[in-house]
């Protein structure tokens, strides 16, 4: 039985007799009939947004959940990732920009039911699932499905997303997610609208939406563009609110930027510059601060935040010591550790093993 790709989504609403608004995220798309939102796979059809790509994707993997990255959410176990085309950002220096700007149908060579990755994620022992890539709230409506079938069999799901979504399709996608890590990819308006073409606050609700109202474990991600949201004021300002709104126990991620899509003559982030953001997280008051993108030992593992100690050392993805108790607590002092840890890690290792699909 073939697997229907265009299905029917709930949130938009009719303007004007021919004209439909998608209320999917700030973005607001009016669309006519026969015409793509900006994210490419929400299209008005028969006088209503569908999603276009249910089912379909640009590619499905096993990799560390660390690459998410996720650091404090089942640290040493395997993930199946998998995203689609399009995306609702239009980031000038996006890193996956050969799916989330792709405008192409052949780019989703790869088909699976809910079901189907459900069974997956168990016959290749995946504690969880994530959606990335590019961003899962444009295909919603399939990571939702995916998220409960998953559910049904044990497996976690994993939102790693730009968090550029509105309150009632908010509430409903992080329902269903065990975890997430959001991307913030600077800390002014301008920054987001003239090289994202969005809006920062919007951001920032949604990571106060999951600190205050919901059990969703979540880090964040910061990518360090040299130049655009590097200045020791605003890495300053953006962690102290992050301290100020979401707590200290929120792991932060100091990411390295390399030169791609629109951005090709933007030199790549120096080390120095994300162990700079890190003392400055840490300065202020955040617990866990990383660097990433970059071989950093120091700077990705985890360390106790009341007496120091090493907790989790990492070399890339690869794990070393493990001083964390049965109960997650600090092996040396007993300290609870913030996140979702078992009474020991993961062995997956830093291996890459792609997944195909065969097609029904």
């Amino acid at each position: 039985m073939t697997m229907q790709t265009v299905v029917p989504t709930r949130y938009w609403h009719e303007i004007d007799a021919g004209q439909i608004q998608c209320d999917l995220c700030p973005r607001a798309c009016k669309l006519r009939e026969g015409q793509q939102g900006l994210c490419f796979v929400r299209a008005c059809q028969d006088n209503q947004i569908v999603l276009t790509t249910y089912g379909r994707s640009s590619g499905f993997c096993v990799d560390p959940i660390e690459k998410k990255p996720l650091n404090h959410f089942l640290p040493g176990t395997p993930i199946l990732s998998f995203g689609t085309a399009g995306c609702n950002l239009a980031c000038k220096f996006c890193q996956n920009w050969d799916m989330s700007k792709s405008r192409q149908m052949d780019t989703l060579a790869d088909q699976a039911a809910p079901q189907a990755l459900a069974q997956a994620c168990v016959q290749l022992g995946c504690r969880s699932i994530a959606y990335t890539y590019n961003d899962p709230v444009i295909f919603l409506e399939y990571a939702i499905d995916v998220a409960q079938a998953c559910a049904e069999k044990g497996v976690k799901s994993v939102a790693v997303t730009a968090g550029y979504i509105s309150p009632e399709p908010r509430r409903e996608f992080f329902q269903y997610m065990d975890a997430a890590n959001v991307d913030l990819k600077g800390f002014s308006d301008d920054f987001y609208y003239r090289l994202c073409g969005a809006h920062l606050n919007d951001v920032l609700d949604t990571l106060v939406y999951l600190k205050h109202e919901t059990d969703v474990w979540f880090e964040i991600t910061n990518l360090i563009i040299p130049g655009e949201n590097d200045s020791d004021q605003e890495l300053d300002a953006m962690t102290r609110w992050i301290v100020d709104n979401l707590g200290s126990d929120v792991p932060c991620h100091f990411t390295a930027f390399h030169p791609d899509w629109k951005m090709r003559e933007t030199s790549a982030t120096p080390a120095a510059t994300l162990t700079r953001a890190r003392s400055i997280a840490m300065k202020n008051g955040v617990h866990y601060a990383y660097t990433g993108n970059v071989h950093d030992g120091k700077g990705g593992s985890t360390y106790c935040a009341a007496c120091g100690g090493l907790l989790i050392e990492r070399d890339w993805y690869q794990m070393g010591a493990w001083q964390l108790d049965e109960t997650g607590c600090c092996g040396h002092c007993g300290e609870p550790v913030a996140g979702v840890f078992e009474a020991s890690p993961g062995t997956w290792g830093a291996k890459r093993q792609p997944v195909r699909f065969e097609a029904r």
